[in-house]
């Protein structure tokens, strides 16, 4: 009998478009209230969109509109500025 691999679950970043591990990017998330928020568990309910962990995403998937489509809502930009410090704080971890 042949034991069979781990499957690893793949998504796709909104910013590059490449596939990677859910475990190598981060997940933003609107919640059932509507906020949109980091989030680093990645367990929390709600819709969520994968970004790597790198600046350089975050800034194509926000010029692209990526993460409005992902989220299927319109993004505030005070919301943008909020999620770019947090991702700058997770950055540096």
């Amino acid at each position: 009998m042949a034991v069979q691999a781990k499957r690893i679950p793949l998504r796709k970043c909104t910013g590059c478009q490449e596939m990677k591990s859910k475990k190598e990017m981060m997940r933003i998330l609107r919640t059932s209230e509507g906020d949109i928020v980091l989030d680093t568990t990645g367990r929390k309910n709600g819709r969520g969109a994968y970004v790597c962990c790198s600046m350089e995403c975050f800034e194509k998937a926000v010029k692209n509109k990526g993460l409005e489509r992902s989220l299927k809502c319109k993004v505030p930009d005070e919301t943008y500025e909020s999620l770019k410090k947090e991702i700058e704080l997770f950055e540096e971890r």
